[in-house]
């Protein structure tokens, strides 16, 4: 999620996605692979406790302490790699803006969405962030024109979110509010990320600080916010209450420090299409675990969006 929400960068050319212009990262212990299928799994699992956060508390709320707990994770990694924050008046400006975009805006969209639409589709909205994101890039990013083999695959990818969703079915029964603000989120994703990649490449501040600084100016976001909109709760609801609290240490910094390794380690485009396996493990969740309707369209679809992101990761000559 992102959903990422959401980078961190080598000394190639996927570096400039997250500004980190420091030396290539070290071989990691654990497989690509594993940590792949692991940030899958927490992204997946993310929108069940979304879901049962608002269960307890305002969604503004929820992504408050989403992005509170995730922050301290985060702080206590920089504490432990001796880390400091990014200076410069203008990089923190940048970093404000990433907040917005990555986290505070899409976090709290998702949130208030679950109010009315399952998990499942939320999820699945959640995977047509790669889609957004190569649209804007023929506009914004010109050094980074897709192939055709990729725009296939994406495209592929967009017909299988459809196929889940029974567009032939005018998407009967679902909520069109509630849907909206899941597609806006993941559209903020997308121009955020682009919005990282013009304006924090270069900083010479690691990928864990810039992280850090962010998501801490998200939780200032939302510290702001949140009263204004919400009142304080009269009773705090345990089993919402440590939803939450996974949701921000597992599903927003542990994932974070997960991402931000992936793209420094097998790019950007690779790790992002982790997106594609996100509403497989969000419509497994909802269905296992809240009980939310699974018609055959589903399965069928997270096939067709599996294959299209495949497609995706296809190379060619000389490139990543």
């Amino acid at each position: 999620m992102s959903t990422v929400s959401t980078a961190a960068t080598t000394a190639d050319a996927a570096l400039k996605q997250a500004g980190d212009t420091t030396a290539p990262l070290p071989r990691r212990a654990v497989d690509w692979r594993l940590r792949f299928g692991a940030l899958s799994a927490i992204w997946g699992f993310s929108f069940l406790l979304i879901k049962v956060g608002t269960h307890g508390y305002a969604p503004f709320q929820v992504t408050f302490g989403r992005l509170l707990f995730g922050t301290v994770v985060l702080a206590a990694a920089m504490a432990v790699k001796r880390e400091r924050l990014p200076r410069g008046t203008r990089t923190w400006a940048h970093l404000a803006v990433a907040a917005f975009l990555l986290n505070a805006l899409p976090f709290s969209l998702f949130a208030y969405a679950e109010l009315t639409i399952p998990s499942t589709l939320a999820g699945i909205c959640n995977a047509t962030s790669p889609l957004w994101g190569m649209a804007l890039s023929l506009v914004a990013l010109s050094e980074d024109r897709p192939t055709r083999v990729r725009v296939a695959g994406l495209g592929l990818g967009f017909l299988g979110v459809l196929t889940v969703l029974g567009a032939w079915q005018g998407f009967s029964g679902l909520d069109a509010r509630g849907t909206a603000m899941a597609l806006l989120a993941s559209l903020s994703y997308a121009i955020g990320w682009i919005y990282v990649r013009r304006t924090l490449a270069g900083t010479g501040a690691s990928h864990l600080s810039l992280t850090g600084a962010q998501l801490l100016l998200a939780t200032l976001q939302l510290a702001v916010i949140t009263p204004l909109f919400t009142s304080m709760p009269t009773h705090f609801p345990l089993l919402p209450l440590l939803a939450i609290a996974a949701l921000g240490a597992l599903g927003t910094g542990l994932a974070v420090l997960l991402q931000y390794g992936l793209v420094a380690e097998v790019g950007p485009t690779t790790a992002q299409m982790v997106t594609y396996f996100i509403p497989v493990i969000a419509t497994a969740a909802g269905v296992a675990i809240l009980g939310e309707s699974l018609t055959w369209s589903t399965p069928v679809g997270a096939v067709i969006v599996l294959a299209g992101a495949g497609l995706t990761q296809v190379r060619g000559r000389g490139k990543r």
